[in-house]
């Protein structure tokens, strides 16, 4: 579902100038499917779906599926519109080293709204 996050982040100059402090592999999971997204100077490599017990990422989002399909709706609902309401709500965990999320958070964020443009149905 994300092989097309890269060509959307990358595309968007703003977005790549405001990640370019960001030199960070995160993880991404929305129910049992896993991304690795490596982020060097705010623009993002080959997405790698899936992760292993040797694959290493500094901080990890972790959203459940259906979470993440409300997320992912052109008007979600209250509670699901963003990675720290789904937390307060119990749908995602953020886990890991938080200093290059914090310092990096509106990039985050912005990532995750491509990621919501990404094609298919489910996560």
């Amino acid at each position: 579902m994300l092989e097309n996050l890269a060509n959307l982040v990358n595309a968007d100059r703003n977005l790549v100038r405001l990640g370019r402090h960001l030199n960070a592999t995160f993880l991404f999971a929305a129910g049992s499917e896993e991304w690795l997204i490596p982020v060097e100077r705010g623009m993002i490599g080959t997405v790698r779906q899936g992760s292993g017990p040797m694959d290493s990422w500094q901080f990890a989002i972790r959203v459940d599926g259906a979470a993440w399909e409300r997320f992912r709706a052109p008007v979600p609902q209250p509670g699901y519109h963003d990675i720290f309401a789904m937390t307060k709500v119990g749908e995602a965990v953020i886990e890991g080293d938080l200093h290059p999320f914090m310092a990096n958070l509106r990039y985050v964020k912005e990532v995750l709204d491509k990621a919501r443009a990404c094609g298919g149905s489910r996560a």
